[in-house]
Order: C-alpha cells, then sequence, then structure tokens
C-alpha cells in the first residue's frame, strides 16, 4: 500500500479561494469554512466529507480503503 497523503488544497466552490489544509487521519471532515468568503462547507452527495468533494486530494480514510473506516461504501 502506498502512503496517505494528507495535505489537500481545498477549494471553495462559491468564491474560489484555495488553502492547504492538514487533513485528519482517523476521521472525515464534515463541514469547512472557507477562510475568505466564511462559507461553511458541506460533503456533495454520495462524498463521505468537504475533502472527497472540494479537495485536490480524498481523505486519509478513503485513500486507505480498507473498508472499516468511517468513509467506507456500502
Amino acid at each position: 500500500m502506498s502512503d496517505v497523503i494528507i495535505e489537500s488544497t481545498i477549494t471553495c466552490p462559491i468564491c474560489g479561494y484555495h488553502k492547504v489544509e492538514t487533513m485528519p487521519t482517523d476521521a472525515c471532515q464534515y463541514f469547512y469554512e472557507c477562510e475568505k468568503c466564511h462559507s461553511v462547507l458541506k460533503p456533495k452527495s454520495g462524498d463521505c466529507c468537504v475533502y472527497c468533494s472540494y479537495g485536490s486530494i480524498p481523505c486519509p480514510p478513503i485513500q486507505q480503503d480498507n473498508g472499516n473506516s468511517c468513509c467506507s461504501k456500502k
């Protein structure tokens, strides 16, 4: 298995602002407040977290895809 990437560039779909953030490695992040426009982002339908919806890299549990994470697809 390859190494898990913990940094992702998250891009606000409202204003286009982007920022590199460190993702949690053991949980999904459901809310994210844009630093520029202060919009609160939530995952798109079918995604487990804001990084999977708006990030350049999916969250660590999805990267690991071990079937036992909070993000496992049913």
